[in-house]
């Protein structure tokens, strides 16, 4: 059971990147009442040879243990008035930001407690006004030319990799497994610059020495000799300004046979379908729902860029770190590794992570400053949302996503992607609101594929 609440009074004293000082003070009749209990309870338990348990005189127990005492009595009484006070006030600490004592005080039962704590809290930010904020919103058209390029990566998606016969040479798009080094001047191969089973498609450029024009023409099992010359401003600056002598050989040689674009691959790639209009009406609805979602994106973006750059605030070092802890560990996830083996991979790598936090602090700060403002704009204009329009939310994304509202409802009926639902269409509300009062204009023209390459 929780011992009563001690009398005490608070003072907040705001120091630098959002961390405060609370000075607490208890009143000296608590203190004297404290430390009473606490030698009472141990008079009570403690056994000290000459004496009988429970019979030890508090002036004994005082000469032999008197510091100790008022040290633990200290300790209790200050962990019961934070206790207290966090309840109370509204600068409360981070949960990853522990309050730090500035001076361990010292119990005099005739005196009042007085001790102080500094902690970081979480940052305020009052957006007042939403004058000269300008924001460009693109002009992306999703017509035939995005729709056939969609269709084109479908039929490669489901296309036939068959081996081309002995006799037929290596063509732009076939896929071409080769082996392949670099020659010395003496027509030597290179120590080093061996490589076996090299898999790319002849015309993308994904191989190291661009020779893709140079094996068109050849056949399974052909070798040949490629002297290139690679300019200054080629994109590999190890070979850039160099020529290099190359032996290829191509050990097999594969062609894609692309499905029609009929009814009965629009069947295959979703039994949703019947028809192949069914499956590009599908299509053409999905990107504009991306486009409008990236746009809405760009924009959101937008603004709060302009919020933070107008509105500037100090986050606190602890907020900082433990987003970069973060990052931290989730790239070590993608590696598939846990972030202890990940400082040594960096550290073999030549780098550091304390280097690598460092440079990614600034996109943190950035990051995190947008949240708060969103935060805080969520909670002045008191948005929220009610059951009715969550509806409408799901009904929304079913008629953009082509499914049926049961099957988003299904989507959602766990607790947290409800919860995540309710988030964002809250914040989407935000943002229309957000958009109706600043100066929103037409940017550039840009191509679908465009949206998604910053």
């Amino acid at each position: 059971m929780r011992k009563p609440a001690v009398k005490v009074t608070n003072e907040i004293t705001k120091l630098e990147n959002s961390a405060v000082k609370l000075t607490v003070t208890i009143a000296k009749k608590d203190v004297a009442a404290s430390y009473n209990e606490s030698i009472t309870k141990y008079a009570k338990n403690i056994q000290i040879p000459g004496f009988r348990k429970g019979k030890v005189p508090v002036s004994v127990l005082e000469r032999k243990y008197g510091e100790a005492l008022k040290a633990e009595a200290a300790s209790d009484l200050v962990e019961k008035a934070l206790g207290d006070v966090f309840e109370t006030i509204e600068e409360k600490p981070l949960p990853y930001a522990q309050p730090t004592m500035d001076e361990v005080p010292v119990l005099d039962v005739t005196k009042d407690l007085t001790f102080s704590v500094t902690y970081d809290i979480f940052p305020t930010v009052k957006i007042e006004s939403l004058d000269g904020i300008t924001i460009k919103e693109p002009v992306v058209e999703v017509g035939e030319v995005e729709l056939n390029k969609e269709l084109q990566q479908i039929r490669e998606r489901n296309a036939m990799v068959l081996d081309k016969k002995d006799d037929e040479t290596a063509a732009k798009d076939d896929i071409a497994t080769v082996n392949y080094c670099e020659l010395g001047d003496d027509g030597a191969e290179l120590e080093g610059t061996q490589r076996q089973d090299f898999v790319f498609t002849i015309g993308s450029g994904q191989n190291i020495f661009k020779f893709d024009d140079d094996i068109i023409g050849m056949k399974k099992d052909e070798t040949k000799e490629i002297t290139k010359t690679y300019g200054d401003d080629f994109e590999d600056k190890e070979l850039a300004g160099t020529t290099k002598k190359i032996k290829v050989t191509l050990t097999a040689l594969k062609v894609r046979n692309l499905p029609d674009l009929d009814d009965e691959l629009a069947q295959d790639v979703n039994e949703k379908y019947k028809t192949l209009e069914d499956m590009k009406s599908d299509i053409m609805r999905n990107m504009e729902a991306i486009r409008d979602r990236r746009i809405n994106e760009i924009k959101s973006n937008a603004l709060l860029e302009q919020l933070v750059e107008k509105y500037n605030f100090d986050l606190p070092k602890s907020m900082v770190q433990a987003e970069l802890d973060h990052r931290w560990r989730m790239m070590a996830q993608q590696f598939g590794t846990t972030p202890e083996q990940l400082d040594k991979l960096v550290a073999s790598s030549g780098q550091s992570k304390e280097t690598m936090l460092t440079e990614w602090t600034g996109d943190a700060e950035k990051m995190l400053k947008s949240r708060i403002i969103v935060e805080s704009l969520l909670k002045d204009r008191n948005i929220t949302v009610t059951p009715e329009e969550i509806e409408q939310e799901m009904e929304s994304i079913a008629e953009k996503s082509g499914v049926s509202v049961e099957e988003v409802k299904k989507h959602y009926a766990d607790p947290r992607s409800k919860e995540y639902l309710i988030d964002d269409t809250k914040e989407q509300k935000l943002y229309k609101e957000l958009f109706g009062q600043v100066t929103v204009t037409t940017g550039d023209k840009m191509a679908f594929a465009d949206l998604f390459k910053r």
